[in-house]
């Protein structure tokens, strides 16, 4: 946690979307600042070009921000003092100054200062307002599936673009499961030649070479967002018996597998062929067998070799198909197999339970906002052993869950269908019991995507509840601030209706929210 606690301020006028909820905001007094058609900027001259962008986008290219013209107009400054990623922005009619702790807080601030853009009759304007703000967790994140269903590079871009929108700074790709391996590991080519070409369904396949991974880690290096690869491991792992199925159990085909499979309508999964169903937890990988072992360090190795952010992440979840004794052993091996590369090891909150985790590994808790079946005990295990958590409460920030009963999109195994009022009503520091603020590394929504196929559909399950997500992992603590309620939420949201539209995002307008109506079609 960083900076210091909120005061009580004045709120926003209801017109004034921002998202997250900044740690301080004080509404100014007048109409705020009029844009013209020529507005002045200046300053850095990155941040520059991200502010130019996006007003062109916002005012749908009414309003051009230029460095020659002349006039009051917008000040872009990094003051490399303060807390990491904190800002500060001052709007009035005389002017804007956006002043960043550095590189990120002044990105951060330019997606506050278009949020407080709005139509009036003379045109457009920037709310009048003097923000303080700063991040509650360092770790803000976002996982895409792309192994249940492949999605091209753009479509991965997209993500990050709306991610870094609502300041989140960690992209997590789910880059293997049973339908596909997504990821070209060189010392493996196997792995992407005989294993990557299916996905649900029967739908096309794909993977990313190493120069697709890097265009997608840099494109969001500089939106300041950090890549999180996850090779999914010991379970998860059928695709990898399709290159090398002399490390890969047969499938083991439970009453669970069975009755899943058939709530469904999917198929059983057989031994070196590809899967094309959603059934989880009947995979696993021959621990113990020496082959196994040193495939996951060429893979791990590699990976780690084309990633450039501190996070490896090795799965560990649903690895119903492996003896108990046996995951132990193989979540441990992992995690200093990850550690040796010098990357910090992330695991699912089932792997808390191993006694011998790398210290300092970090769990992801993925159970609900009310553990249930000790998985609040597993989770703890990571923290005893020096690491941290981060919390994606599959009841509340899952967005592959059905929004509403009507919607044609999503599942709703995570008690029913999740919607954005409950997406919105979890607090991050309640939900484990013996976890202190200091031992949360933040939150991340993750996007499984066994019934999505399009980058529209992304959208669709995204947005709006990733802001809920947003803010629970940027704004200050449930109770701890004025605004941070689902009243000032779903105002705060509707307002957005117009820039959301005019950025492309294709969102749900879901009934809970009260939408400005400017960016209806």
């Amino acid at each position: 946690m960083t900076g210091t606690p909120p005061r009580e301020t004045a709120a926003a006028p209801a017109s004034a979307g921002v998202v997250p909820v900044p740690r301080e905001l004080v509404a100014g007094e007048g109409p705020g600042f009029g844009l013209r058609a020529r507005t002045a900027v200046s300053g850095d001259q990155a941040a520059v070009s991200i502010l130019t962008n996006l007003v062109a986008a916002r005012t749908h290219g009414q309003v051009a921000i230029d460095s020659a013209a002349t006039g009051p107009g917008i000040s872009l400054v990094r003051a490399e003092t303060g807390s990491p990623e904190s800002y500060r922005l001052v709007a009035s009619a005389d002017g804007i100054e956006v002043t960043g702790a550095d590189a990120a807080g002044l990105f951060y601030g330019i997606q506050t200062l278009v949020q407080l853009i709005e139509s009036a009759a003379a045109g457009w304007r920037i709310l009048a307002a003097t923000i303080t703000d700063a991040p509650r967790f360092s770790y803000r994140g976002v996982m895409l599936d792309v192994a249940r269903h492949f999605f091209p590079v753009d479509t991965v871009l997209g993500v990050i673009d709306r991610a870094a929108q609502l300041k989140l700074n960690h992209l997590h790709l789910h880059l293997t499961d049973d339908q596909g391996w997504r990821i070209e590991i060189p010392s493996r080519p196997e792995l992407t030649r005989l294993a990557s070409g299916t996905a649900i369904d029967g739908d096309p396949g794909g993977f990313y070479t190493a120069e697709d991974y890097a265009r997608i880690v840099a494109y969001a290096a500089a939106r300041h967002m950090t890549v999180v690869p996850e090779i999914d491991l010991p379970g998860h792992t059928h695709a990898v018996g399709l290159a090398y199925p002399q490390i890969v159990h047969p499938p083991v085909l439970s009453e669970h597998i069975r009755e899943v499979v058939e709530s469904y309508g999917s198929t059983l999964p057989v031994a070196g062929e590809p899967y094309e169903g959603l059934a989880v937890g009947f995979s696993s990988l021959r621990i113990g067998d020496p082959a196994t072992e040193t495939f996951v360090t060429d893979v791990v190795t590699d990976l780690a070799a084309m990633t450039p952010g501190p996070y490896l992440h090795v799965g560990g979840d649903e690895a119903l198909g492996t003896d108990p004794g046996d995951y132990a052993a193989f979540v441990a091996l992992a995690s200093r197999i990850v550690a040796a590369t010098g990357k910090a090891p992330v695991l699912w909150h089932e792997a808390g339970a191993a006694r011998d985790l790398h210290p300092g590994t970090v769990g992801q808790y993925w159970g609900f906002v009310a553990p249930t079946d000790g998985m609040d005990e597993k989770a703890r295990g990571f923290v005893a052993r020096g690491g941290r958590l981060i919390l994606s409460p599959a009841d509340a920030v899952y967005l592959d869950m059905k929004d509403s009963e009507d919607s044609a999109l999503g599942l709703v195994w995570a008690g029913g269908p999740t919607s954005v009022e409950r997406a919105y009503a979890w607090e991050p520091g309640a939900v484990l019991d013996g976890v202190a603020e200091p031992d949360i590394l933040g939150v991340e929504a993750p996007l499984w995507t066994e019934t999505v196929r399009s980058a529209d559909e992304i959208d669709t399950l995204m947005f709006p509840r990733l802001a809920a997500a947003a803010e629970a992992a940027w704004s200050p603590a449930t109770g701890a601030h004025p605004l941070r309620t689902w009243e000032s939420f779903r105002s705060r949201i509707g307002a957005l209706d117009g820039l959301w539209s005019a950025l492309g995002i294709r969102f749900r307008r879901s009934a809970e929210i009260p939408w400005s109506g400017e960016g209806a079609s």
